[in-house]
């Protein structure tokens, strides 16, 4: 927590804000409005710091209509001084969000304003490309560097093995090996925490999160807790969001772990992080080619000859879909089931009327 003597000598600007973020102020707004950043949310209040308050501040929904129109950890609100209600959230520069766990449609919001998402994964069977590439696909859509972070190095003897196949997910993807309890190991990540800067840390329960926030805060503030020894699965520690500032001066996000990433509104990040198939599918001689039989299909051609991998074209088709589904609005799969209903009984009558039955 920061104390009020050392918040009131930090200027905007070591909050993060931008001249983004200036330019969206109105003349009506200097002077009576006072600009804060969230640093948690609750069930029934927002924590908010800035140079001239901190502390909590009531609920706020701009329009419930719109999931992206609700506050989230990182972003930056107008407030009045006096009443501490929010007026309005200032436009983000980037935004984190996932579809919810469950069966509903509702989007969770993960974290706005960030600049670096750094993506931790381990060195031993929770390592997983797939997930990586569900990562890079939300930080490409949001415009945010990605870093690939492999904790627990002391686990096995060729932790060089797990940095090459983080870096084959992208053409020049920064991975980084570390000791997360080691803040000499951490380093590399200077570059990223400088004053003003903020980072998001995600990645599976169990990897090292938790430590590797704590070390860079300099703190136990986030509980830890070992790997299971039968599977090397994590346990839940973060239960929350919440925004913390480091020595550096740079601000860190900490997530929960997310074994469930259900992707939406990404087709761009799917599309930059899987290029390689992309490019390959305009080579195709159809338009709608399908990739699987079809004469003149660049993508089988590059697999038959070893230069795509089939489980890459899988996994991508695979992100697709479920982002497709996800970010359907629900008129759209309305409409989409009614079509395929017509569809299936103009069928069944053309097949009734050959066969003589109409």
């Amino acid at each position: 927590m920061i104390s009020q003597n050392d918040r009131q000598a930090l200027s905007l600007t070591d909050y993060g804000w931008t001249p983004y973020f200036q330019s969206q102020l109105d003349m009506d707004d200097i002077g009576t409005l006072t600009p804060v950043r969230i640093t948690a949310v609750h069930r029934g209040h927002l924590d908010a710091v800035g140079p001239d308050y901190a502390g909590p501040i009531p609920p706020f929904t701009e329009d419930p209509e719109d999931g992206d129109a609700v506050p989230t950890v990182g972003d930056w609100l107008l407030i009045d001084p006096q009443s501490k209600r929010a007026r309005r959230i200032l436009g983000r520069t980037s935004l984190f969000k996932r579809r919810a766990a469950g069966s509903g449609r509702r989007t969770q919001l993960i974290a706005a304003n960030v600049n670096t998402l750094l993506i931790v994964s381990s060195c031993n069977q929770d390592f997983n490309v797939a997930r990586l590439e569900r990562y890079l696909a939300l930080a490409r859509e949001a415009q945010v560097t990605p870093v690939i972070v492999l904790t627990k190095t002391d686990l096995t003897d060729t932790p060089q093995d797990y940095a090459r196949k983080a870096r084959g997910l992208l053409p020049g993807l920064l991975v980084e090996t570390v000791d997360a309890r080691d803040k000499h190991s951490l380093g590399g990540l200077d570059p990223w925490c400088a004053t003003g800067q903020t980072l998001a840390v995600v990645g599976s329960s169990g990897v090292g999160k938790s430590t590797l926030t704590n070390t860079l805060l300099g703190t136990e503030a986030i509980a830890t807790q070992g790997i299971r020894e039968d599977d090397a699965k994590g346990r839940h520690t973060t239960t929350g969001r919440a925004l913390h500032r480091l020595p550096s001066g740079a601000w860190l996000i900490d997530t929960p772990g997310m074994r469930e990433l259900q992707l939406t509104d990404v087709q761009d990040g799917l599309d930059e992080v899987f290029a390689d198939v992309v490019d390959l599918a305009a080579q195709c001689r159809f338009a709608d080619c399908s990739h699987e039989t079809e004469p003149g299909c660049a993508v089988q051609e590059a697999i038959d000859q070893g230069r795509l991998a089939p489980e890459r074209l899988k996994r991508y088709r695979k992100l697709v879909a479920e982002e497709r589904f996800n970010s359907e609005s629900l008129a759209e799969r309305r409409a989409r089931f009614k079509a395929f209903g017509k569809m299936v009984k103009s069928s069944m009558k053309a097949k009734k009327r050959r066969r003589g039955d109409l």
